[in-house]
């Protein structure tokens, strides 16, 4: 793929007028991550967003000059934050809730993980927006949960468990694909926090 294109008085200008909705921009995100998911990062190329779109590739060109600049944006477009509506009042009832919840996106978000692979190793800004998407948010999410645990009191503040949860939670659904074959369904990450995060807690 060319990975950028010319940049002349005339892309500037048009760049400066181009009116795109929010709506029809998040339709290309959409179909930059489905793509990448679909057939990695290597694979994917502007022509072929514009084509699944029903758009010019120079429409995609004078927004995001390069085809990182774009998959970086669509990533930011992504961020979510899925753990902040849960406060049971209970810790390790919150961990078995976000258990739960992670599974259900987590398939998506592996996925993309791996697709994009040795990009994000190459690529110091498609790294920091796949750590302000869908990584950041997530464990600050994570860390609130469990400070709600400890101002309860259920934990203690400096229990050397506490830093290393958000890397279990987030480590076994990246790796089970690899040591598995198969995706951290709700069960399985239920069991795993029961089996294991719980236990390191000192929880039941």
């Amino acid at each position: 793929m060319t990975s950028q294109a010319a940049d002349g008085p005339d892309t500037v200008v048009a760049s400066r007028r181009s009116k795109i909705t929010p709506e029809r921009e998040q339709e290309f995100f959409d179909a930059v991550l489905e793509q990448i998911r679909e057939c990695g990062y290597d694979a994917v190329t502007m022509e072929g967003v514009a084509a699944s779109t029903r758009c010019s590739k120079s429409t995609l060109y004078r927004q995001w000059k390069t085809k990182p600049q774009f998959v970086a944006a669509a990533l930011r477009s992504a961020r979510q934050v899925r753990f902040g509506g849960i406060d049971s009042g209970s810790l390790a009832e919150d961990l078995r809730q976000a258990a739960r919840i992670a599974a259900q996106w987590g398939r998506k978000d592996t996925r993309l993980h791996q697709a994009l692979g040795h990009a994000i190793t190459q690529d110091p800004e498609l790294q920091r927006a796949l750590r302000e998407a869908l990584v950041e948010p997530e464990i600050c999410a994570l860390q609130e949960i469990l400070q709600r645990g400890v101002d309860r009191g259920e934990i203690a503040a400096d229990h050397p468990a506490l830093p290393y949860v958000p890397a279990q939670m987030f480590g076994v659904m990246r790796a089970r694909p690899v040591l598995e074959g198969e995706y951290a369904d709700p069960d399985y990450l239920v069991r795993f926090v029961e089996a294991a995060v719980l236990p390191a807690l000192g929880l039941s």
